[in-house]
């Protein structure tokens, strides 16, 4: 073997042993290229620079650029190349136009993963009909089932009142505008509601809404105490 792949290899090697000491794992599988990486990526910074947790807690970000069945196709793959044996999988995705077996057969897919390894397991973060629907549950309780472009105006219009000309997809800081300008604590109760509501009926049939929220409230409890706190209800 060539020395330069040997290095390679070892680094490689090394790193993946460093990752695997860490206590709690999450890998995070995104439709998007950029939307869906970029606001987890404010969770991973935020939670990274926390001293209690940087060492414990590994977050792993993927964007796909793939589509329902397609992402959890490619987070198996990732999984078996690089031999994970515990964590948490998710998988973030949207209906928009897709069938609604390929929306549904995410859950049932994950459900199946989930009975090979219990250290392993699958969880969907979906949102029906896109990410955008999570973004302005933070600034309003929203229930009509519309198109896409419906949302991005709602979000444009609340953007605009708080100073920010308008809602982009590709917005680097889009974690700090919704933590700051907005508010998490009523998008996380307001995703619980519409999901309690659509109770017995599948992900394809709520419409709007978003698992987004459970995805949140896992890394929501690594941040730092005064991020958490925006997040978080506060407890007697």
């Amino acid at each position: 073997m060539p020395k330069k792949a040997g290095m390679e290899a070892w680094k490689k090697k090394r790193r993946q042993e460093h990752l695997e000491k860490k206590e709690c794992q999450y890998y995070i599988f995104c439709e998007g290229q950029q939307t869906e990486p970029l606001y987890f990526d404010g969770f991973k910074q935020y939670i990274e620079d926390n001293p209690i947790y940087r060492d414990m807690v590994l977050i792993e970000i993927e964007p796909c650029q793939a589509e329902t069945m397609r992402v959890i196709g490619m987070a198996e793959k990732y999984v078996k190349k690089n031999n994970i044996k515990k964590g948490q999988v998710w998988c973030v995705y949207d209906k928009d136009s897709f069938p609604a077996k390929d929306f549904n057969g995410v859950v049932q897919r994950a459900e199946r993963l989930n009975q090979e390894n219990p250290d392993l397991q699958y969880y969907a973060a979906w949102s029906n009909e896109c990410i955008e629907f999570w973004f302005l549950l933070h600034f309003a309780y929203y229930t009509s089932n519309n198109h896409r472009s419906e949302y991005i105006s709602f979000l444009n219009d609340k953007f605009q009142s708080v100073g920010i000309e308008k809602y982009q997809k590709n917005m680097r800081n889009i974690f700090e505008i919704l933590m700051e300008k907005g508010d998490p604590k009523l998008a996380i109760r307001f995703a619980k509601r519409i999901i309690k509501d659509g109770q017995g009926r599948t992900p394809a049939d709520i419409a709007p809404g978003t698992k987004v929220y459970e995805l949140v409230e896992e890394l929501v409890k690594y941040l730092p105490e005064e991020i958490r706190i925006k997040f978080q209800e506060k407890t007697d």
